[in-house]
């Protein structure tokens, strides 16, 4: 009986040792022997990218983050439509994502190294990582092993979270993902860099919640700012900075923004005017940037493991844009 009790209790471990370790096989070394300068192929195609774009950076981790939110980092996000696919691109989320041209060098560039190897999920991981700590922002053990979707999912890409969504919204979409409040206030520190269109945020600017009138946590100076940017009925493709003090380097000026009501989107700012715990997370973040840095890091390794397709699942695509 002790016997049987001890086989079944041993079929029991095994069961919660796999269940609890299902990114077991995403390692920072997974390429070591298979494609060993892969991130310096990386490096010279983003690097070359950014001397032309300064904002890449911006464009391919909101890529990647977008990517995690519908069926997990399967870079399903970047196939086209086909026979029997539904591209998320043209979902609403994603209709203003770019950067797919340069995913598709680097690509290039890693087939010509070593063809059918590196996933283009891993692309955006690999990529998001090197453009952060290149303009400033930390660094962390990428995990890889991903490998690439067959399909892709519009009608997911409403678990995106979008600008116009509360506190209450947001967190839950990111706890539905497997993300808690740390990460979400961590993630949304990509926004130390990047532009928006004024479309996402101009509700906030003159009819907030049909009020007719601005968002109250908005400070006034930069809600002048904004409205000279962004006149009532003036062109949608504007853009302003996400961060208006240092808008191109990777630091927590972001959320010193925040402290000073100058977040530019709803969801920024709500992160800390809404009470919650949030609040107590952009202060600690506002007054550490090694802990900010610490903490995105963690956060960018926790959001990529969400769901990966990995062993014999999916497949290596050689076209991001396509399956094989």
């Amino acid at each position: 009986m002790s016997s049987s009790f001890s086989i079944v209790a041993a079929i029991i471990l095994v069961t919660i040792c796999v269940l609890g370790n299902s990114n077991a096989q995403l390692s920072s070394t997974f390429y070591t022997t298979t494609c060993p300068n892969v991130t310096s192929v990386v490096r010279g195609v983003v690097q070359k990218a950014q001397q032309n774009d300064i904002r890449i950076g911006a464009k391919l981790i909101r890529v990647h983050f977008h990517d995690c939110f519908v069926n997990g980092c399967d870079g399903s996000i970047m196939l086209d439509n086909a026979d029997g696919i539904e591209s998320e691109k043209d979902a609403v989320p994603n209709q203003s994502t770019d950067g797919y041209d340069v995913v598709d060098d680097i690509k290039t560039a890693l087939e010509n190294v070593c063809p059918g190897v590196v996933s283009c999920a891993d692309i955006l991981a690999i990529a998001s990582h090197i453009l952060v700590s290149a303009n400033g922002g930390p660094t962390w053990e990428v995990q890889l092993g991903r490998r690439d979707s067959r399909t892709a999912n519009r009608a997911g890409t409403t678990a995106i979270p979008i600008p116009f969504e509360n506190l209450e919204q947001i967190a839950k979409k990111f706890s539905d993902v497997g993300l808690d409040s740390t990460d979400l206030v961590a993630l949304s520190g990509a926004h130390t860099f990047g532009r928006a269109r004024c479309p996402t945020f101009v509700h906030r600017l003159y009819n907030f919640s049909g009020t007719g009138n601005p968002d109250p946590t908005i400070d006034t100076t930069y809600l002048e700012t904004l409205r000279q940017i962004c006149p009532n009925g003036g062109n949608g493709g504007t853009l302003a900075d996400l961060d208006q003090s240092t808008r191109d380097e990777f630091d927590n000026n972001y959320f010193t923004n925040l402290q000073n009501k100058r977040g530019l989107l709803q969801t920024d700012q709500e992160l800390f005017s809404t009470s919650g715990d949030t609040v107590a997370i952009v202060n600690r973040f506002a007054n550490s940037q090694s802990d900010f840095f610490d903490s995105f890091g963690q956060s960018m390794i926790n959001m990529g493991n969400i769901r990966p397709l990995t062993g014999s699942d999916g497949e290596i695509r050689s076209d991001c844009k396509r399956v094989n």
